[in-house]
Order: C-alpha cells, then sequence, then structure tokens
C-alpha cells in the first residue's frame, strides 16, 4: 500500500501565466535555473588550475594551497549540512547528537590504522560501518520516543561520547589532544601540501555524492512517507503504515552520511579532534540548515557553505589590525567571531524566513508585485 502517490503536474507552467511547451524551454531564465548546478560543478572541477584572485573571499588565488584547503572545508560541511537536513527539513526529527557519527567515522577509521594497522581502504571501510551501525543502535533506541524526549535522548548520547573521548580510556583517543593520522599509512597522494587539489577532489566528491543520495532518497516512496511523518505522523499510522522504521532508516542514513564525511575530515585535518564529538559541532548544523533553507534541495548545502567561509574568514578579521585599532566599544564584539556570526544568523532568520534558498523566488514575487501595480495616472489640468 503506497502512503502518498504523486501525479505529474504538467501544466505547471500554466499556473503562473506561462504556456507549457517549447516557449517555456526556450525562457532563459528557466535554463539558467536547470543548468547552473551542472556549471557550478564544472567550475569546481577546474579549481585547482585556476590562478584567479578573489580579494576578500579569499587569501590567495583559487588554486592556492591554501585556499583550496578552505573550499574543501566548505564542501565537506555543505554535504554534512545535506546530509543533517534528511533528519530536521525531510523527516522533521530535531537530533542534538549527529555529531557523533561524524566522530565514529573519524576515530574509528583513526584507530584501525594505529592499532590494527590495517591498510586505510580497509580502515576506512570499517570506519564507515562502525558509524553506521551506531547509528543503528543509538537510533533505535532514541526513536523510542517522540518529540522533545527523542532531542534530548540523542543529546544525552552526544554528550556521553564526548565525555568517553575526553577521558581517553586506554589511550585510544588522545583525550583532549585528538589523534593525528599515520601519514605513512594513509594514501601518498593524499598526504602532503602538494596533493592538496586531490584533498579538495575529495571533498567535491562527497558532496556530490551526499547530494545525489538524499535526492534520490527523498525522490524515493519512502522519501514521500518521511514527508508525511514530518507533517501529521498520526496520519501516516492511519494509512497503515509504521513511522518508527521509515524514522530509522532516515536516521541511519543520515548517520552513515555524517561517518563517511568524518573520513573526509579525518582527511583534510590529518587527524581526529574531541571537538567534532560535542554537542556544539550539531548545533552548528543546525544554524547552517536554517541559514540555508531547511528541507530544499540547494539550502543547506549552500548554508554549510556560508557558514563555514564565514567562521574562517570573520575568525581572521576579528584578529585583524583593523579591528585592533577600533574604540573598545566596537573591538570587544568585533574580536569574537562567534558574536558576529550570531549577528549574520539573526539577520538572516528575520530579514529571510525560510532561508537563503527562499531568496530566489521572494525576488521573484517582488518583481510580479511591482509589476502587477498599476502606476497613477497622470493629472488633467483644468482650464482656468
Amino acid at each position: 500500500m503506497s502512503a502518498v502517490t504523486e501525479t505529474p503536474d504538467r501544466t505547471a507552467d500554466s499556473h503562473h501565466g506561462r504556456p507549457a511547451g517549447p516557449s517555456a524551454a526556450g525562457n532563459p531564465v528557466r535554463a539558467l535555473r536547470r543548468w547552473w548546478p551542472a556549471a557550478a560543478l564544472l567550475a569546481l572541477l577546474v579549481a585547482p588550475f585556476s590562478a584567479l584572485p578573489l580579494p576578500g573571499l579569499l587569501d590567495g588565488p583559487v588554486g592556492s594551497p591554501g585556499s583550496l584547503q578552505l573550499l574543501a572545508t566548505c564542501l565537506l560541511f555543505g554535504a554534512l549540512a545535506t546530509g543533517y537536513d534528511l533528519l530536521l527539513g525531510r523527516t522533521g526529527l530535531l537530533s542534538f547528537g549527529h555529531a557523533l557519527y561524524f566522530a565514529a567515522g573519524s576515530y574509528a577509521t583513526n584507530l584501525f590504522l594505529l592499532q590494527a594497522g590495517l591498510p586505510f581502504a580497509v580502515s576506512a571501510l570499517l570506519g564507515l560501518c562502525s558509524g553506521t551501525v551506531l547509528a543503528l543502535v543509538l537510533g533505535s533506541v532514541s526513536l523510542r520516543v517522540t518529540g522533545i524526549g527523542f532531542s534530548m535522548v540523542t543529546l544525552a548520547f552526544a554528550q556521553a561520547g564526548s565525555i568517553l573521548v575526553s577521558r581517553d580510556p586506554g589511550g585510544l583517543t588522545g583525550g583532549e589532544e585528538g589523534r593525528a593520522a599515520p601519514a605513512e599509512l594513509l594514501p601518498s597522494w593524499l598526504v602532503g601540501i602538494d596533493h592538496t587539489a586531490n584533498l579538495y577532489w575529495v571533498a567535491l566528491g562527497y558532496l556530490v555524492l551526499t547530494l545525489a543520495v538524499v535526492h534520490w532518497a527523498v525522490r524515493s516512496p519512502t522519501g514521500r512517507v518521511w514527508e508525511g511523518i514530518k507533517e501529521n505522523e498520526r496520519r501516516v499510522e492511519v494509512l497503515g503504515l509504521k513511522p518508527y522504521g521509515f524514522k530509522l532508516t532516515a536516521f541511519v542514513l543520515a548517520g552513515a552520511l555524517a561517518a563517511l564525511g568524518g573520513l573526509v575530515h579525518l582527511l583534510l585535518t590529518g587527524g581526529s579532534t574531541p571537538q567534532t564529538t560535542t554537542s556544539d559541532f550539531t548545533l552548528s548544523l543546525l544554524v547552517m540548515v536554517v541559514l540555508g533553507g531547511s528541507g530544499t534541495r540547494w539550502g543547506p548545502m549552500v548554508g554549510g557553505i556560508l557558514y563555514t567561509w564565514a567562521d574562517h574568514r570573520l575568525g581572521d578579521l576579528a584578529g585583524s589590525g583593523a579591528v585592533a585599532d577600533l574604540p573598545a566599544v566596537l573591538r570587544v564584539p568585533l574580536s569574537q567571531p562567534l558574536f558576529l556570526l550570531g549577528v549574520l544568523f539573526i539577520a538572516v532568520v528575520h530579514l529571510l524566513p525560510g532561508g537563503l534558498a527562499r531568496l530566489p523566488a521572494r525576488l521573484a514575487a517582488a518583481r510580479r508585485g511591482s509589476a502587477a501595480t498599476p502606476s497613477p495616472a497622470p493629472a488633467r489640468k483644468e482650464n482656468g
């Protein structure tokens, strides 16, 4: 029995006053909306070969190692936010423990490399499986409750994982210092500043894979049930479906994507850090999703990229001499990157409800509204 059926709308263009057919296909605006992802992907693929300077956005040319490292980090968190939105925006599950599976992928892979001496490919596969199994186990427990209870249970698991890592049991996690990945056990083409472009392409591949998996999952019959659960879980139960299994599927899939992101993060940073186990890390993902637009196709990715870029660039701004020379009333708040990020987040939430992904639609609606507003009639002169 299908929970939700979907009928293609062949007259969508006519609903907006545009005829469907070849004339719509020739619309340059519609063509731009259709092909911009391919153009953006092509630009990202060739970025390591570019010497184009972007003052204010990057410290050096696009293809320089420092710029590629920052871009790779932005792509990584854009993908991570997209995977997290499977829970928040697609199924309506507010989890405060998503960082746990990201950290599990990183730490488990590192431990298999360091302690067992396994090859990187085997360690990476086992690390991915470890994060996925952890999501399955903890998700099966957390989803026994709903609403705020679910959020609190995931937060409790995340706090337990963070404490476990910081306590450094048996010297396995490195405590507050973390564990550096053994360079001699990593693929040589992923180690060293000379191979920053390869790491960048790995991060880009992770982003493309995450977008593809999320898009496929959302458009599948299971994805339609997720949408029904988000709107009204009781109605899904009335249809004869059990929401628990569908929610667990979303939880495990999001956890697996996060664990894969932990592997990429391990390669980018050269080690596992305890900061990735904290609930603050998950809160950052929540901010990224809300900033970009929860429940949209591209919003979480845009929010993750923008937030990560702003986090790095605002940190540089806070420590710059320009801020140090300001009066204390301005220097103190501007020297705190989190303050600047908070102001940015509040501004977007108030000025752009629904996130940055809704901005094009709002601009289009504003243009249509201004075009529909009749201009005042000219005043007639009276003959005196």
